[in-house]
Parts: structure tokens; sequence; C-alpha cells
């Protein structure tokens, strides 16, 4: 195990510049995850660790080794690809020794190596299978089973779940997540689920157009986002995010009036964001009046779309059951410990 410093990385393909000095450092044993949107460039950062991609400015360091310029082979990393990227014609079992026997590893270790990771992901009564025989989620194993027997300082691993079937993707992530607290090896995990990066990551990176937007816990994120960016994207669903203006003890927003807590550090006249979760929202009596327009029970959570005042939209989300129709009227009151206020300006929190 190792720990690793992205230290001021850049990456340009001729003049387009992907990644603008991006810098993150991870623990030994740390499970990190990189998020963000389609065309952020976590994948491209990831590739970069892995030596797939060259670096066009900075550094990277694994454990006490910058690797800038040394080869996947000898970076002692594994990785693990969206498309598993078995191959076809070989068993579970030959896929999985494949990497130790063209290093020429002893067979006793081979076999010791393949049986290890057999019994961890539980793949022992398909070792002889070919991958065509296999379900999606048996392949996926078997992807991470060829990366352990390598036994590297880092695992890295780009989107797995995406092609797995939406309740295989929950049991793969707690599979992922149980194989990192036994190995306790350093983890980098790109995706752009946040719902995968807030379930499985120790620490969660957030990126957009090629920059860090913020870096922290994923209740440190979830609580206390840094700008709108973090407040929309971390979150299921979304936080409400609505534009008003300061004025006196509350912000008007869409001609109503929403409470703010004390303290703020916005200014009388401000333009601003003001942010609160669905599941923060409460039924009260001093509440904003609102109109139901949706109503969308998932079993255990009901979601409730509302519109209020001149034309505000917002969402609201309750696990008790209510018998909530299209037409009723609801008080709606934001619980103040959880309103989050930003500039409308530049989006960053107040």
């Amino acid at each position: 195990m190792a720990q690793v410093a992205i230290s001021n990385v850049a990456k340009a393909f001729g003049t387009v510049k992907v990644l603008h000095e991006v810098s993150v450092d991870i623990a030994d044993g740390q499970f990190v995850v990189l998020v963000g949107p389609s065309g952020c460039g976590k994948s491209t950062l990831l590739r970069m660790v892995a030596g797939l991609e060259t670096v066009s400015g900075g550094t990277i360091a694994i454990g006490d080794r910058i690797v800038n310029n040394l080869p996947p082979a000898k970076r002692d990393i594994a990785m693990v690809f969206q498309n598993y990227a078995l191959y076809p014609h070989k068993t579970v079992e030959q896929n999985m020794a494949f990497a130790l026997k063209l290093r020429k590893t002893d067979p006793a270790v081979v076999a010791e190596r393949v049986k290890r990771a057999a019994d961890i992901l539980d793949l022992n009564p398909y070792l002889k299978r070919y991958p065509r025989q296999l379900s999606g989620g048996q392949r996926q194993r078997v992807a991470m089973g060829r990366a352990i027997v390598r036994n590297p300082q880092v695992f890295l691993f780009d989107e797995p779940l995406s092609n797995l079937d939406a309740k295989l993707r929950v049991q793969m992530r707690t599979e992922i997540k149980e194989l990192h607290q036994r190995l306790k090896t350093t983890t980098i995990y790109v995706t752009h689920d946040q719902i995968e990066a807030m379930t499985m990551a120790d620490k969660i990176v957030v990126m957009r157009d090629g920059r860090i937007e913020q870096v922290g816990a994923p209740l440190e994120l979830f609580d206390r986002p840094a700008n709108l960016f973090v407040a929309g994207f971390i979150g299921s669903p979304s936080m409400n995010l609505l534009k008003g203006v300061r004025k006196g003890d509350s912000v008007e927003i869409a001609g109503t009036a929403f409470p703010i807590p004390a303290g703020n550090a916005a200014q009388n006249g401000q333009a601003v964001v003001y942010g609160v979760r669905p599941e923060h929202l409460e039924i009260h009596a001093d509440g904003v009046p609102a109109k139901i327009s949706v109503v969308e029970p998932t079993g255990s959570e009901t979601l409730v779309f509302v519109r209020f005042g001149d034309g505000g939209e917002m969402v609201a989300l309750f696990r008790e059951r209510h018998d909530f129709k299209p037409g009723d009227t609801l008080n709606l009151k934001p619980r103040l410990d959880q309103v989050h206020l930003f500039d409308a300006e530049t989006g960053n929190r107040l």
C-alpha cells in the first residue's frame, strides 16, 4: 500500500487544456472517489495516475516515487475498467492468473493468489467457466479478482458499475466497499454517480471543467457545500436552489418571504441563492403556502413538487405516509439549521 500525491497536475491535448493544476493528497489505505459530470476530467486524471495518459504539467507520486515517466507496468497499480476487459478465450482462473504468468511468477504463488481472490469474491464455482458463461456482476468480480491477485499498492476503478442494472449496482457497491475494508489498499474510484460517491468514499473530490470544486468527507460535502455546483450535485433529490434577495430578516423569493438563520453573512439587498434540501422542508402552520403540482411516491419516501408565490417551484421529501393530491395546499417551513445561502454572483457559500 502507498499514499498518492497529485500535485498541480495539468493535461492538454494540443492547445485544449482539460485539467488545470489539480492537486489531491490520498492517504495510505484511503478510498477516494473522483466524481463529476461527463467531461469534467475525472477519468483523464485516473488514466494519468495509471500511466495511460501523459502528464502535461505537475507531478504524480505513488509512495516515495514520482511516476510521471514510468510505464503502467512499473507503477505497481491495478486497474478495473468499465467494460471488464476480460479475455473471452480464457477461463476465469486463466484471466485472473494471466498478469502474474506474464511476470513469470512462481506457479505455486499464482495458484495461491488466485485461490485467495476467488475466496474473497466467491468465485470458486466459476473458475473453469468462460466470460460468456457469466452474468455482468460475475464478470465484474472476475475483473476485480484479476486486480487483487497482483497485490498492488493502488487500486484504480474507472466507472466499474456503469454497465450493471440498478439492483446489481447496489450489490456490487457494497461488495467493493467490503473488499476495501478487508484489503485496506489505497483506492481511487471514478464515477459520475454521486450516490456511489457518497456511499463508498472516505473522501470525495468533486470536479467540474478540469478543476476541483471541493474535497472532503461525504457528509461534509452534503452538510456544507462550498458553492452552488457542489450543492446541486451532491444529494438525491437535489437541493432546492431558489434565487432571491435578502430583505431584513428573510429572503424574498418569487414574492414570498423565506426565513433565514441568524448570523448569516448576506447583506441587506444582496442577491442570493437560498438552498434547502427537500428532506429539510416541514409541514408547519407558519410555513410558506404552496400548491402541490406532482406527487411521486416511491414506497419508503414521497416526493412532492410544489409551486408558490409568483411562479416559484421546489420539491419536498416526506418519509411519513400522507394522502397528498395534486391541487392540495401545504404550508412548508425550512429547518433554519439546514438552510444554505450562496452569493448569486459568485456562486460561493456565504
